[in-house]
Formats: C-alpha cells, sequence, structure tokens
C-alpha cells in the first residue's frame, strides 16, 4: 500500500505529525531506525518568517542529515507574501523536497490573532497562501493539514479542501477535530471519510486518536483515506513505527507482524539512546539530556517505578546518572496492559478566541499581523 505525494512514493502511508519540540531531528531517527526507513517524517514546525529572516535556532531546526529521503519540511504562515517567500528560499536553496503547511493549531494565542485554525474561516486569505506557496514551489511538492474548523457551528474543512484541489495542494491531512475541541473528545473520523468523498482527485489523510498500528488500519478501512498522519500515538513509542510497517505490510501468506510489546529492558535502551542522540544534536550531553526529560513520563507510562525514581529519572542531567537510574528499574517487567491510551495534551472543548468580528465575513480580505507566528505546536 503506497502513499502518492508527488514524486515520492510513501510505503507504507504512514506520516509522523510534527509536533513543536518533539519531531527534532534525533527522534526523526529514531523512529525512522525502527520503521527500517519506511514511511514519511515531517519537521518540526517552522514559521515562515523565521526562515526567512534566516533565525539561528530555525536554521537548525531545518537541517536534515543524509539518510532522510524525501526531507520533509512544516511551515506555519500568515501572511501570503512571506509564505511565498520562505518557499522560494527552500527552492532556491535546496532545503527540503516537500512542504507541507500547517492550517491545524488551536493555541489561542495564535488563534486570537487570526492564524492556526481560525485562518481556513477566511476563505480568500487561505487561497492567497496556497496560491503563493504553490506558485513559488516549483516541482516540489505542496501539503497542508487542517482541521475541521473553529467548532461546530464554523466548520471549514469542506470548503478548504476544494479551495486547495483548485490551487494544486498534492495532498491534504485532516484532523477530526475542531480548535474548540483542542485534543479533548474523540475524533471524527467521519469526517475524513467525507472529505475524501469530497475530493477525489488528491490524496487525504487521517489524523487523531491513532494509539496503535490497528487504529491506523482501521482508519483506513472505516473512511477509505490514503494514508495516516500519527502525532500523540507516537509519544514514548516510537517503535510504533515499526509497528505500522508490520501492519501494512501482508506476508505470503496473508499475515502480517504482531505489534512491539517490549519488556521495560528495551523501553529503557531506547530512552538512553534518545538522550545520546539529542545531545549529539544539541553539542551538548547535558542540553541532550535535560531536553529528553519531557519524554520519560511517556515512556514510562503504565510502568510500575516508584515515584521516588521516576523523579530522579525526570531531573537527570547527565547519559551516566540516566543510565544508572534505568538499572534500578525492575528491567523485566513485561509491557503493562493499557499502556497504549491518550499521551499527551488531552484537554477538553474551550472557547476558540479570535480576533474581534473575525466571523462577520468568510470572504473578507482579512490582514493577519506577524504576532500570530509564534513557535507552536502544529495541531
Amino acid at each position: 500500500m503506497t502513499l502518492q505525494i508527488g514524486p515520492h512514493s510513501v510505503q507504507p502511508p504512514v506520516v509522523l505529525a510534527p509536533m513543536a519540540g518533539i519531531t527534532n531531528a534525533p527522534f526523526r531517527t529514531l523512529c525512522r531506525e525502527f520503521s527500517g526507513g519506511k514511511g514519511l517524517f515531517v519537521s518540526e514546525m517552522i514559521t515562515t518568517r523565521a526562515l526567512v529572516e534566516r533565525d539561528a535556532k530555525t536554521m537548525r531546526l531545518i537541517h536534515f542529515d543524509g539518510t532522510e529521503k524525501p526531507r520533509s519540511i512544516q511551515l506555519y504562515g500568515v501572511d501570503p507574501v512571506t509564505v511565498g517567500k520562505a518557499v522560494r528560499m527552500i527552492v532556491d536553496e535546496d532545503l527540503a523536497d516537500h512542504i507541507d503547511l500547517n492550517f491545524g493549531c488551536p493555541v489561542p494565542k495564535v488563534t486570537r490573532k487570526g492564524g492556526g485554525s481560525a485562518l481556513p474561516y477566511k476563505r480568500n486569505l487561505l487561497r492567497s497562501i496556497l496560491r503563493e506557496a504553490v506558485g513559488n514551489a516549483g516541482s516540489l511538492p505542496v501539503t497542508m493539514k487542517m482541521r475541521k474548523g473553529i467548532d461546530d457551528d464554523h466548520i471549514t474543512y469542506l470548503d478548504a479542501g476544494r479551495i486547495a484541489v483548485e490551487e494544486g495542494v498534492t495532498a491534504i491531512a485532516l484532523h477530526g477535530r475542531t480548535a474548540a475541541q483542542h485534543y479533548g473528545g474523540t475524533a471524527d473520523w467521519d469526517a475524513i471519510a467525507r472529505l475524501k468523498e469530497a475530493v477525489p482527485e488528491i490524496p487525504v489523510l487521517g489524523n487523531g486518536d491513532i494509539w496503535s498500528a490497528d487504529d491506523a488500519v482501521r482508519m483506513m478501512r472505516e473512511t477509505g483515506c490514503d494514508g495516516v498522519v500519527v502525532g500523540r500515538g507516537c509519544l514514548g513509542r516510537p517503535w510504533l513505527f515499526g509497528d505500522l510497517v508490520g501492519a501494512f505490510e501482508e506476508g505470503p501468506d496473508g499475515t502480517h507482524a504482531q505489534p512491539a510489546q517490549p519488556a521495560l529492558r528495551e523501553v529503557a535502551r531506547v530512552m538512553l539512546r534518545h538522550a545520546q542522540l539529542l545531545g549529539e544534536w544539541l553539542e551538548n550531553e547535558e542540553r541532550g539530556v535535560i531536553d529528553f526529560r519531557k519524554h520519560v513520563a511517556w515512556y514510562t507510562k503504565g510502568f510500575s517505578i516508584g515515584s521516588e525514581l521516576r523523579k530522579k529519572l525526570a531531573i537527570a542531567s547527565s547519559l551516566d546518572e540516566l543510565d544508572a537510574l534505568l538499572s534500578e528499574l525492575d528491567l523485566d517487567q513485561p509491557w503493562p496492559l493499557g499502556a497504549d491510551g491518550p499521551r499527551g495534551r488531552t484537554s477538553g472543548r474551550n472557547r476558540v478566541v479570535l480576533p474581534e468580528g473575525w466571523l462577520e465575513d468568510p470572504y473578507d480580505c482579512a490582514v493577519v499581523g506577524a504576532e500570530a507566528e509564534l513557535d507552536t505546536s502544529g495541531g
């Protein structure tokens, strides 16, 4: 089963969703190691203004090693001209092979300025951004990720899908939640099916509530989508991409590999590897281990670990210290039942903060200020 993104064949049809502070080069490396290099692994979200201005942190985030093919960048921008400049820069300087545009962020500090998942409500602004991106991309495929809409009374995904097709977007990913839902409740997979019916011309990818390989297979079967985008489901579970490869690749007898259920010993090995990769990337072991701290609770969810030891793991500051603490665990513990549930943010329904008068006319020529371009998660 293959997903076609322009000239790039993605097999199995699985994409790592960009997550701020998570899907950096080390984490992508770890996920690719488990998948055998199969799938598509997208960079952290990059703001177009920061890219055009060559912000030092941003230039580090867009670095790909030689094993990453295709190189995939997700851009977030609110100004058509700046988006166009960023895309042209990527093309001219050969910075990536695929560009994804983010219109899914539900964070209030972004939506209150008209950015993120608030932006597709302004249909003409969305069209202008897509036109500038595709027009400057040359042979590079441009895809987009979005949510259903602002809330249940302001659904935008079907209109946005048609605009994307008309402007030459190569594929669309839909997170089956509104901005108001943030990450709470249950993702609406029926909306993914409806979008696939509405835009049969291009691939549609589904996103939301994929916690296991079985979930991914079930989403594709139930919605007819062409691929899946995995975000929070891989937090502390980079081996999920190996499971996904196994689930989508049937053997000659029609069977497929069973999901990995690593004992704590293997989980500890992956944790140490992850922290080591971060240290190498940051060129500072201590900074790498400190950056790794946020992953500890995700990796160890469900395992029997004393509260004091958990606290020590979460404040480790060197690889030797982390290794010594991991060795104190009962490493023969099998994979715990119920450990594959939701991880990461699970906030529920909220009122979406929008600019004054934002909902009055979905077709007016909105102008969104630079303050809507903040470094934040993708959605």
